[in-house]
């Protein structure tokens, strides 16, 4: 009793749910809703909807779900195509909860819906749904696996075909219309004619085919006015037309065009405007109009509403064909119509001309013309009569006689009989038009070789055909009335319709003679008649149909000229068959019956299904009319099979419901029902002799008994059941027959005796005979395949005894042979499919028989077959688990009876991994998936107690069998198809209710197996340690509760046997790597793992600390290779770089190298993708230095990349350093090239001997060298960036680190690109390091600064004298120091000078590698410092000095340079308005109270007056440059500055001293200059502005150097060239010159030695 309580109404799902009395809580479910109570009754409430109303709502939340992403995702195109199905859902839905819908309109509003999910559900990739015939979702628990396998496959092929026809943009209803005809039409409207023709005209449409260049159908003719209207005002806007029997065959054309046709009515020119009388009423060529309907007749249009314009194109003189004129419009690309044109629409209809005015009476009734097919349709209905021929004048070839110019030929056609009177309304130019008696061609003006290519049907009464005869008369045709009346028929050509045999004219050209006489004689028929006709008739005859010269024949001459035409004859009572015209009239001559009889089964089959009806009328009339004899009725017999085995050949099967119509309304033999089974018994009484003829009467059984019973139904209609015992009788007789061909022993008869297996249903008794009927596996098995049918009911169950051992070995052969494996799948599978059923009787012991014979074979047949198969393999699968799911518990059983228990399970293992591995169904067959599943977990199952039964003792332990159980239950677990996670939550409901997880049984099952092994565990180490990783990173935590532990016992039992677990560790270090990296293990994992091993290693007595150690490292792995899958598939490549180095560091560090090596090259992939050259190089570099200049071999690790082709670590190192040295090449980083370059010169020169090698290095080198001094390097700038918050990856966060930018990237850029990153991130707006809070936020937080990196000088270039552009790449490069200054103040501030209390608080950054490295960042350290105000001055002093000095420089070794950076520098340090920078210092600083509280400084003051005195020559040099460069516009700008710098010069020469620069150029020119000679050094002298550079040494110290030097090269100096006295007076002069100060100590050039030593330390 269930305790009801008031109901409430669920809003989401619309139903009422009850609540119990005692207050339990109701809890929702997509498909149903609980009440839980505390009294433990629960309620289920079942929705009262249709269930696939239920199927709809489901879908609905699914795809809605879906649509949300697509909008996220902005993929618009199926985002649309989803809303309309989403939209047409909910619209039917509401339609069918609404009730109203009558029966037949609700089923087929259900197919729409259930035909729209199964399409939308395979657009989104989503589960195929399999159904039923009612549309209904099939319970794979009620149906068997065969026809599951079955349904899916058709489910699939349906969708399959909707989604072409979607592509196509065919509609569903549209091509189930089409499917079911083989004929369909084209239906034509005509709304305009907009042509500017001037007089009456023909406009003929037709169907062409462009490819063959030939007309498919007849002409539709309106006849259309001068006025601009159709002639007949009665068609006005009802000019329709319907061109039919168009076929499959026409589909498969390449291209249809609709071509009309234009001939004008009228005068020869349109021109002639005279005022003689002009000749009226000829026909003349105007112009054409072509429209391609390829996609209308194949169904990819259909828009019958839609006017087409087809553009018109006229003819370019009146003598263009129009043929020509056709071709021409067709392959042209456009058509110049000037507005002209016709106006159409088209329409495809469905089905022969009959059902077309059934169904669409609305578009074709009795006025609507009807155009044809020029050829049969491709069925041919009994009562089709038709007697149509075409005749085509194609063209000729005609002398201009007398003439000047060639004539004006027109050619009229009439037909006559053979007594010379004219058929009248025989001739139809087209469709639409009335027949007429004689058809006019078009003339062509003046055209010797006319190409008419007109078609016009003639239509004779079928009794005057082998009477009449087509006449063709020529005249030449003149545009003046008078002269035209004159003119006379000037020749004749004739062809009669009826052969001499009595057959009709033949298809194809007939090149006619051309008959030439007076023209009276020309029309008495009895001069030509018994003439030859044709060029072929005429060289018959004897005569020559290729002279040159005239000939006569009687009072007719031939002519030279020609004339050729083609017929087509589209008859279903005129044969052009000699053999099958005398079997239609065999009473014309009964004598030759038996030869004619004979002759039909060598007629081409197409010529007598043409004739079906007639055919089979005069086979039945034969047999009729001799009735009482029996002389032809064999030959009867013989043909009747012959016509019914041509119907059942594939290429005329579509006139079986031709054959099934003359059956049931045509046929009318009554005692044929006699002849046919006297015969047949016959044949089968006298099988040994008659095998052949007698298997090809079986193939046609079924329709000799349908007219045996359809004879027999006539007779009892007109003669009341008269002779009803005989005829049983007879029947009886006749089985009778059949059992003792069956029971004979004859092997002649083998396929005899299948083909009535087969065909014969009611017979039982044959059976017993069948396995003494095959004794040679050469019988065809697709026919067997057939006899599976009587497995079913009502046939005997015994027979099911007899048949079934005969077929499993007849299957065992041909599988074991590789022979039909197709049908040898498909008689398995209607076996097993009635062995399923549960109304066959008992089954079992079938099952057995199957499972002992085909079991293993079926087993070697999948593993045997490859993946270049997969429907024979899915075939083969569904068979195998059909047999596995059938078998049940009868497995063990059978397992016992094989003698060989090992290799079939090796056998089943093997191929139960293939068919898991190879994903044998489509991953949408979740049902047929996990039915597979289901049947192979329960067979593992039970070969694992096999296992445990018969292997698992020492002396039967088989290692491999075992191994192979280890990975098949392995692969089992992690297929993809059992990841429950990786569903919609609905879909893993469904699975989890049906299924449960079978990954936790198997698991389970894997874990026990692995504990029973006992002391052969250590045999599975460390092969197994992969597999069962595999299997513990599935994320089912009870399953990594339950075999995580299995590592530890792996552990254990290799420290007993070994003392270490050094293989298990390595192993499993190597496989989490790639493990991870594929996609497993998560956070969960790593904190289980370390829980789980932990706790049992700190219980071991010897395991405790290294297991620990262990247990520490994996997880310390497992961080950072998580962390690298997290962002692996990222867009941002620089964290992806970051994660990589953390792993490389790490295998690094664990001395892993070849996994070390392995993330290298993932990192200097990823630099080459962003091109950062200068990384990828280094990167590359740390591989090359685990390398030796050696011959010893290379490891496989080392060669990772099969771009290096190297044998020895030498060679590797030797192509690595090319390549890296390419990277830094381009990278610009010369420097390091060239270091790498002289390491491979030393190998090169002294240890390969490879000079050729040794050129070309020496060459790059020097190549790097030019670069270095000539070309310009831009200089990137250094961020320091922190990330700061919890919100940041674990690689990032709370860390800062420096930044290399790109070249020319200001820090507003950068700033962009890293807040791009990071969409979710806060700019700090400090550089204040964050607080704690900050740090332990959720956010996520970036501070960004610029840094100035701090210039590390190689010791090669320290203290000595070296280019700018040398230096300049060391500024920048090579630094892991970096400073960040900002002022700070300490204590009040002084109003009258803020300089004396404003420090600097100075960061210095170091980073633990160089940059640029490894990557373009680096974590930082930072140290802090503070700077003193008169620190800070010296500072600021110094850097304004090297400032000026590098101005200057670059103006002098560049004299292009703008001057405008030089004026503003210049004026913001002279100008009195702006200057004050060291007039501060010397307020704060330069004053007695300073001095006195500071006395630790004092000596520093002295410095930084010493640089303001420096600052002066400077300065002078660059307002002297400013003065040579300086335009006249800007002259008052630099008077000015002179001033000023006059004023500051004298102000600080006389606080300061005066300072000269001249001690620095000596110290840079004079060592070269005396080596060269005098000349150069008073040439340097005299540039010494070019080579102006700031020292630090003291002016006396040079002095001294260079006065000691010149005396040291006078007295000790050898091979000096020139006298070092003469050195001396120079220097002397030129120092005097200089240095002609009146304050100067320095005049007498006298030093003592001691001095002279210092000074050349100095300049040294």
């Amino acid at each position: 009793t269930v305790h009801m309580g008031s109901p409430h109404y669920c809003r989401q799902h619309r139903l009422n749910v009850y609540q119990c009395r005692c207050g339990g809580e109701t809890v929702e479910n997509t498909e149903y809703h609980f009440v839980r109570c505390h009294c433990r009754h629960k309620e289920q409430v079942i929705p009262t909807e249709l269930p696939l109303v239920q199927e709809v709502t489901t879908t609905l939340r699914e795809w809605a779900t879906i649509w949300r992403d697509l909008y996220v995702g902005d993929k618009r195109e199926m985002f649309n195509s989803v809303r309309d199905m989403i939209y047409d859902l909910i619209e039917w839905r509401s339609q069918i909860l609404s009730g109203t819908l009558p029966q037949d309109e609700l089923t087929e509003l259900k197919q729409k819906v259930t035909s729209k999910i199964d399409y939308g559900n395979k657009y989104l990739d989503l589960d195929l749904v399999v159904r039923d015939k009612d549309g209904n979702i099939l319970d794979p628990e009620l149906t068997s696996t065969v026809s599951l396998f079955r349904a899916h496959e058709a489910a699939s092929k349906q969708i399959e075909d909707r989604i072409q026809e979607e592509k196509q943009n065919i509609d569903l209803s549209r091509q189930a219309k089409f499917a079911s005809t083989p004929a369909f039409a084209l239906f034509v409207t005509l709304k305009n004619v907009v042509c500017k023709i001037g007089e009456d005209a023909e406009v003929l449409m037709s169907l062409y085919d462009p490819v063959e260049s030939k007309f498919i159908s007849e002409n539709y003719l309106v006849k259309w006015s001068s006025s601009g209207l159709v002639k007949d005002i009665d068609q006005l806007h009802n000019l329709r037309a319907v061109f039919t029997d168009l076929g499959s065959e026409d589909l498969k054309r390449e291209k249809i065009s609709f071509v009309c046709q234009i001939v004008r009515v009228g005068r020869m020119e349109l021109r002639d405007n005279n005022t003689k009388k002009l000749t009226a009423g000829l026909r003349r060529p105007f112009g054409v109009a072509v429209m391609d309907v390829t996609d209308i007749i194949t169904g990819k249009m259909d828009d019958e509403d839609k006017q087409h314009f087809i553009p018109f194109q006229p003819v370019a003189g009146e003598n263009d064909f129009l043929q020509t004129v056709i071709n021409k419009v067709i392959t042209a690309k456009e058509v110049n119509h000037k507005g002209q044109g016709l106006w159409v629409t088209l329409k495809l209809l469905p089905g022969d001309i009959h059902q077309i005015r059934k169904d669409f009476p609305h578009l074709v009734d009795r006025s609507t013309a009807v155009a044809r097919k020029m050829g049969f349709p491709e069925i041919i209905m009994p009562g089709d009569v038709r007697n149509d021929i075409y005749v085509t004048l194609v063209q000729g070839d005609f002398d201009k006689g007398s003439k000047t110019t060639p004539k004006n030929v027109e050619v009229t056609m009439s037909v006559y009989d053979e007594d010379g009177k004219k058929l009248e309304n025989v001739i139809f130019p087209g469709a639409g038009d009335e027949g007429i008696n004689e058809y006019k061609s078009v003339i062509y003006y003046q055209v010797k070789q006319p190409r008419w290519f007109e078609t016009i049907k003639v239509a004779i009464p079928i009794e005057d055909v082998n009477r009449s005869h087509l006449r063709f008369t020529f005249r030449h045709r003149s545009s003046q009335d008078s002269k035209d009346k004159s003119e006379k028929i000037f020749a004749l050509s004739f062809v009669k319709l009826m052969r001499y045999d009595g057959t009709t004219l033949r298809d194809g050209e007939h090149d006619l003679i051309v008959y030439k006489a007076e023209a009276k004689k020309l029309e008495d028929l009895s001069l030509y008649l018994n003439l030859p006709a044709t060029k072929l008739e005429l060289e018959e005859k004897g005569y020559s149909a290729t002279g040159k010269n005239t000939q006569n024949l009687g009072n007719c001459t031939i002519s030279k000229d020609s004339f050729q035409i083609a017929t087509l004859v589209c008859s279903t009572k005129l044969t052009q068959n000699v053999d099958l015209l005398g079997l239609l009239k065999w009473r014309s001559n009964t004598s030759l019956l038996q030869q004619n009889l004979r002759q039909l089964m060598k007629v081409e089959g197409g010529e007598v299904v043409k004739f079906l009806q007639d055919t089979l009328d005069a086979l039945f009339n034969i047999m009729m009319e001799n009735s009482d004899s029996d002389t032809f009725d064999t030959l009867v017999f013989d043909a009747l099979v012959f016509i019914i085995g041509l119907i059942a050949d594939r290429k005329f099967q579509h006139f079986n419901p031709v054959l099934e119509t003359y059956i049931r309304k045509h046929f009318s033999a009554t005692l044929a029902y006699t002849k046919l089974t006297k015969v047949l018994k016959n044949y089968v009484d006298n099988a040994e002799k008659l095998t052949e003829q007698l298997l090809k009467a079986m193939k046609a059984l079924e329709y000799i008994f349908k007219f045996i019973v359809r004879s027999r139904v006539l007779f009892n209609q007109l003669y009341e059941n008269k002779g009803e015992a005989d005829f049983m009788e007879s029947l009886r007789n006749l089985f009778t027959s059949f059992n003792e061909m069956m029971n004979s022993n004859s092997e002649n008869t083998g396929m005899v005796k299948v083909a009535a297996c087969i065909f014969i249903e009611s017979t039982s008794g044959a059976y017993a005979a069948l396995p003494r009927a095959i004794h040679h596996p050469s019988c065809v098995l697709s026919s067997v395949v057939n006899v599976c049918g009587f497995f079913s009911p009502p046939f005997p169950a015994d027979c099911r005894e007899i048949l079934l051992p005969l077929m499993t070995e007849q299957l065992k052969f041909h599988l074991e042979k590789r022979e039909e494996p197709k049908a040898c799948c498909q008689l398995l599978s209607d076996i097993l499919e009635v062995l399923y059923r549960k109304d066959v009787g008992p089954t079992q012991w079938h099952v057995q028989i199957i499972m002992e014979k085909l079991l293993r074979t079926v087993n070697r047949t999948v593993i045997s077959m490859g993946r270049d198969s997969p429907h024979i393999v899915s075939l083969s699968d569904a068979r195998l688990i059909a047999l596995i799911s059938e078998a049940g518990r009868i497995t063990v059983f059978i397992l016992k009876m094989f003698s060989l228990l090992q290799d079939f399970l090796m056998e089943t293992f093997i191929m139960f991994k293939d068919l898991i591995g190879k994903n044998v169904y489509p991953s949408d067959w979740v049902i047929m998936n996990m039915m597979q599943n289901k049947v192979f977990l329960r067979a593992i199952n039970q070969y694992a107690a096999v296992l445990n039964k018969k292997f698992l003792d020492q002396t039967n332990f088989e290692l491999q069998l075992w191994n192979n159980y280890f990975h098949l239950a392995v692969a089992f677990l992690t297929q993809e198809s059992l990841q429950l996670e990786n569903f919609s939550s609905d879909k893993r409901a469904k699975i989890f209710h049906k299924y449960q997880d079978m990954r936790r049984q198997i698991g389970f099952e894997i874990r026990d197996m692995w504990y029973n092994l006992g002391p052969h565990k250590i045999k599975f180490i460390p092969e197994m340690v992969g597999p069962i990783l595999e299997m513990t990173l599935v994320p089912e935590i009870e399953l990594r509760k339950a075999t995580i532990a299995i590592f530890f016992d792996m552990m254990q039992c290799e420290f007993h046997f070994t003392c270490s677990f050094q293989r298990f560790e390595n192993e499993i270090i190597t496989k989490l790597d790639h493990e991870v990296e594929g996609g497993r293990g998560d956070e969960q994992y790593k904190v289980l793992f370390q829980k789980i091993l932990l706790e049992h290693c700190r219980k071991h007595k010897y395991l405790a600390k290294t297991g620990e150690n262990f247990v520490t490292l994996v997880v310390r792995l497992l961080e950072r290779l998580l962390d690298y899958r997290t962002i692996m598939h990222d867009e941002n490549k620089e964290n992806r770089m970051s994660c990589t180095v953390n792993v490389l560091n790490f295998y690094k560090e664990i001395d892993r190298e070849e996994m070390y090596i392995r993330y290298l090259y993932k990192l200097c992939d990823l630099h080459k993708e962003c091109d950062n050259y200068t990384e990828a190089a280094y990167t590359l570099l740390l591989h090359a230095k685990l390398l030796k200049w050696s011959d010893e071999p290379c490891a496989a690790h080392l060669t990772q990349r099969d771009g290096y082709q190297a044998t020895t670590q030498g060679q590797l190192k030797d192509q690595l350093y090319q390549q890296i040295i390419n990277y830094f090449d381009k990278g610009k980083m010369w420097e390091e090239a060239i270091i790498l370059g002289k390491e491979l010169a030393e190998q090169y020169e002294n240890e390969m001997f490879d000079f050729e090698q040794l050129s070309a290095s020496l060459r790059k080198q020097a190549q790097f060298y030019e670069n270095i001094v000539k070309v310009i390097r831009p200089k990137p700038d250094y961020f320091a960036v922190g990330y700061y918050g919890m919100g940041f990856p674990s690689f990032l966060r709370n860390k800062m680190f420096i930044y290399r930018g790109k070249e020319y990237e200001r820090r507003e850029d950068f700033e962009a690109r890293l807040l791009t990153q990071f969409p979710n991130a806060e700019k700090m707006k400090t550089t204040t390091p964050p607080s704690e809070d900050t740090k332990s936020s959720s956010g996520q937080y970036i501070q960004c600064f610029t840094v100035k990196p701090i210039l590390d000088l190689p010791a090669k270039f320290q203290n000595k004298l070296v280019s700018e552009q040398i230096l300049s790449f060391y500024t920048v490069n090579e630094v892991h120091k970096f400073q960040y200054s900002k002022p700070v103040r300490k204590g009040e501030k002084d109003p009258d000078n803020e300089f004396a209390n404003m420090w600097i608080e100075r960061t210095t950054y170091a980073t633990a590698y160089k940059l640029p490295g490894i990557l373009r960042w680096f974590e930082v350290k930072s140290v802090s410092t503070e700077i003193s105000p008169l620190e800070n001055a010296m500072e600021t002093m110094q850097l304004t000095n090297e400032k000026i000095s590098s101005m200057v420089q670059r103006h002098l070794n560049d004299p292009n340079l703008p001057i405008n950076p030089l004026s503003m520098l210049l004026n913001g340090i002279v100008d009195p308005a702006v200057m004050g920078g060291f007039t501060n210092y010397e307020k704060a600083f330069f004053n007695d109270k300073y001095m006195q509280e500071h006395p630790e400084d004092l000596e520093k003051i002295e410095k930084l007056k010493d640089l303001i005195a420096w600052q002066i020559p400077h300065l002078a040099e660059g307002v002297r440059i400013h003065g040579e460069k300086v335009t006249e516009a800007l002259r008052p700008f630099h008077d000015r500055l002179e001033a000023c710098f006059k004023q500051l010069r004298e102000k600080v020469e006389k606080q300061y001293g005066v300072k000269n620069q001249f001690c620095w150029i000596l110290v840079l020119c004079l060592p070269s200059a005396m080596l060269i000679g005098l000349t150069f050094i008073t040439h340097i002298f005299s540039q010494m502005q070019l080579l102006c550079i700031i020292g630090k040494c003291s002016f006396v110290s040079v002095l001294y150097g260079w006065y000691s030097w010149s005396v040291w090269t006078q007295e000790d100096g050898p091979g000096i060239t020139f006298p070092a006295l003469k050195l001396q007076e120079t220097l002397k002069h030129e120092i005097w010159r200089v240095c002609s100060d009146e304050t100067s100590v320095y005049h007498d050039l006298t030093f003592p030695k001691s001095r002279c030593k210092d000074g050349v330390g100095a300049v040294i």
